[in-house]
């Protein structure tokens, strides 16, 4: 053992196994995580760990391993969920999706929030990057559960009719001044919806917006053949050549779904660091298409995973998209090499957490954040464990929320024994079942 010593208190994890998911994917069975204030300060095998001065040992067992990161999600439409089920994208959110959601108020955002904030955290989601509307409410719902937020609050034409986008984007300045907080737990970009549904120009002038703030523009991309087809027809080229031109890409962009997207708009996304959130369940549920994720990874787009809303998904739990995005691919590939299990969680942790513009979580390493979870692998799914190779495919094809018993957000439990901390679940579910009749009525 280390004789080197340290003089300020730690935590100590003391688990079955760590995975880290860092750049080199390094697993230690067994493994010690060292945790001192919100920091990890240590990670490793338990006879390599330094000898400390004051230090607070846990034998947790099980597995550590970083929170997932959802780079994607309305979270506020469990609100909505199950509504227009059935339709195809522009149908579902004119006819089912934007007539309910125009009847919002703050208190209804902050309930279905509430609620979808303890789905996340029970199922080991540590982080979402949302876009949604009354923004306030919602960052003040993670704020009490303890979530990580990426808030970019969203831009619609239909709740959103000024042209020019000018009060728009000073709502959205002013709540950045309020609430930006690199060091915290809540950063704040900007979320115009589509080029589609606002025009290019439109969103050109956010994209603006986005730079003068220096953060990020999270948007919806080529989701869909008839949104592309539209915009080409419209500008006798593709949506993503038009963004460019107009310089939509030229700060740090988040592009959600990039389903419909050629060799050169691929080129177009890699010249400009334009990250991409893959969301292949929602995709799916709505009929849009099946996004090229391996061609994306391969030409270097950081590829991050994403649920969307839980009314097109219709679960807020990450672990899906983590199997059905690899699975896909090799099916529609037929290949089944394609997307091993280390690749696909990076992509719902440091990938996501890059994608959204966060340095400081998604993996276990000293000086990152300690954002964890600890899984159960007394689980059946979880055996047998002949090599590592083993378990990390058990991780990734069958983790998922009733695999997580624990949850550290910034170094502080939010999930204990498969139980939120910091929500009334009950309150929450009662609230949003009232509330969302209210919105169907109406």
């Amino acid at each position: 053992m280390s004789t080197s010593l340290a003089l300020m208190k730690r935590t100590r994890y003391l688990a079955d196994t760590v995975v880290t998911c860092d750049e080199k994917q390094a697993v230690f069975s067994p493994g010690c995580l060292d945790i001192e204030g919100n920091k990890i300060v240590w990670v490793g095998a338990p006879e390599d760990a330094p000898e400390v001065l004051d230090v607070e040992a846990h034998q947790v067992g099980g597995l550590l391993m970083p929170g997932l990161v959802n780079a994607h999600a309305h979270t506020p439409m469990t609100l909505v969920r199950g509504a227009g089920d059935g339709l195809p994208l522009w149908r579902w959110l004119t006819e089912a999706m934007w007539p309910r959601e125009g009847r919002m108020i703050p208190e209804d955002v902050w309930w279905g929030m509430t609620l979808g904030s303890a789905e996340m955290l029970k199922a080991g989601v540590t982080t979402s990057c949302e876009m949604y509307l009354h923004e306030e409410a919602l960052v003040e719902a993670a704020q009490a559960s303890g979530a990580r937020l990426v808030m970019t609050p969203g831009v619609v034409s239909a709740l959103h009719p000024d042209n020019s986008g000018t009060q728009r984007g000073q709502e959205i300045a002013d709540f950045h001044a309020k609430y930006h907080d690199p060091q915290g737990r809540i950063t704040i970009g900007v979320g115009p919806h589509s080029a589609y549904d606002l025009g290019v120009e439109r969103v050109a002038e956010l994209a603006e917006l986005a730079r003068h703030l220096n953060t990020v523009l999270h948007i919806h991309l080529a989701e869909t053949t008839q949104e592309s087809e539209d915009l080409e027809q419209r500008y006798g080229q593709s949506v993503v050549r038009t963004l460019a031109d107009h310089g939509v890409f030229d700060g740090q962009v988040l592009a959600a779904h990039c389903v419909w997207v050629d060799d050169q708009d691929i080129k177009i996304l890699v010249d400009h660091q334009v990250a991409v959130a893959h969301c292949p369940l929602s995709n799916m549920k709505l009929g849009s298409g099946i996004a090229p994720l391996v061609a994306m990874r391969q030409a270097g787009i950081t590829v991050a995973l994403g649920t969307d809303g839980p009314a097109s998904n219709d679960t807020l739990d990450l672990w899906e998209e983590v199997k059905f995005a690899p699975f896909l691919a090799r099916v529609s590939a037929l290949d089944a090499t394609l997307l091993n299990p280390q690749e696909t969680l990076s992509m719902a942790t440091r990938e996501s957490a890059q994608a959204v513009g966060l340095t400081s979580v998604g993996s276990l390493a000293s000086g990152m954040t300690a954002d964890f979870i600890r899984l159960d692998m007394e689980h059946p799914a979880f055996v047998p464990v002949t090599e590592t190779a083993e378990l990390m495919a058990h991780i990734a094809w069958s983790g998922s929320s009733r695999s997580v018993t624990d949850v550290w957000v910034d170094g502080q439990p939010v999930v204990a024994d498969s139980q939120i901390l910091t929500v009334d679940e009950e309150k929450a579910r009662a609230e949003v079942q009232h509330r969302a009749q209210r919105l169907a009525a109406s």
